[in-house]
């Protein structure tokens, strides 16, 4: 199968990566240009594996405004909030035959993929997986080869011939991929394992593993469970796993899948990036909104994320003008040094 991965981040060279390992034609599309620039530079993406046996992988990457590929499938692995201005960038190499793929954080990008292709041609889910892009063309994935898990769903909730051919495709890259016919219920168990894991570790800066020996890790856990079920029960989600699955499958990937991985919104936050928060813990508020029922604790937490951001958005202006000063002083001393 041809592929063209949109978004050439972590995630989505984890994808092109290992579907180009397992015999596929990939293709990547970026928008970013100190990552796009260094990968054509080194000829690849640079790919290791827990931080070690890093080498060089050749892929062919690209510029939305200058490709015109004709893949059968594209996949896209961006943050929410980029993805519709990467829609627009990229609309001009659409074709009506196409499918588009997508196991992006979050929810509210179903929505703007429908509008650029039809509902029996997306497919949507979720990957419990972690990688770590530690730079323009440098890519880790976390985890030994085959780790970690996939759900997916057609959103026609009626999988296809092609819906196979990928499912057999993921499964050649070893990313372990379940098909459900339940769209939204596949979708939300992500939303809820991140409104968990991914905001708590990024609040208090630390590891999965860290999080999950805390002693009071599963009462913190069950309470932000609890309120997001009630929520997507409200509105009539089906759920792929009961309250209790959940929080095993929290403990299972926190304790043992994964123990020392930072969660994506702690890479954000950490590189003073704006959060994904409002599409996860704050979906769930919103959700909730519309039948009347208050995600307090989901709300705390939204507000907290973002009064964090705010924070680390005035220290990186305090960098900056720290460095303007000096290099005003620097400047200043070679001209009475004259």
């Amino acid at each position: 199968m041809k592929f063209t991965v949109v978004g050439s981040g972590a995630m989505g060279l984890r994808y092109g990566v290992l579907l180009q390992d397992a015999g596929n034609e990939v293709d990547f599309v970026d928008g970013w240009k100190p990552n796009v620039e260094k990968m054509r530079e080194q000829g690849g993406v640079y790919v290791s594996r827990d931080h070690k046996d890093k080498h060089l992988v050749p892929v062919n990457v690209y510029y939305p405004e200058e490709y015109d590929g004709n893949p059968d499938c594209y996949i896209f692995f961006l943050k929410q909030m980029q993805l519709s201005d990467m829609l627009k960038r990229c609309e001009h190499f659409f074709k009506p035959n196409q499918y588009a793929f997508t196991c992006m954080n979050g929810m509210g990008h179903v929505e703007k993929l429908l509008k650029y292709f039809k509902p029996e041609k997306l497919v949507a889910g979720t990957a419990l997986v972690a990688t770590v892009l530690n730079g323009p063309g440098d890519v880790d994935f976390i985890g030994k080869r085959g780790a970690g898990s996939m759900n997916l769903a057609n959103y026609t909730e009626k999988p296809d011939d092609f819906t196979h051919k990928l499912v057999e495709q993921l499964e050649k890259a070893q990313f372990n991929p379940n098909l459900t016919t339940n769209f939204r219920g596949t979708l939300m168990a992500k939303v809820v394992f991140n409104s968990v894991v991914n905001t708590l570790c990024t609040m208090f800066e630390m590891t999965m593993g860290e999080y999950a020996d805390y002693d009071g890790a599963d009462e913190m856990s069950q309470q932000l469970i609890d309120e997001a079920y009630d929520v997507c029960e409200r509105d009539g989600v089906q759920m792929l796993n009961t309250r209790k699955q959940e929080l095993d499958s929290i403990n299972y990937v926190s304790k043992v899948a994964n123990p020392l991985h930072y969660p994506s919104m702690y890479q954000d936050m950490h590189n003073y990036r704006p959060t994904e928060v409002d599409y996860i813990n704050g979906y769930l508020v919103k959700l909730g909104q519309k039948h009347n029922y208050n995600a307090k604790t989901h709300a705390f937490l939204t507000h907290e994320v973002h009064l964090a951001e705010l924070g680390k958005q005035r220290e990186l202006k305090r960098m900056r003008e720290e460095e303007a000063a000096k290099q005003t002083v620097a400047e200043e001393q070679q001209v009475a040094g004259r």
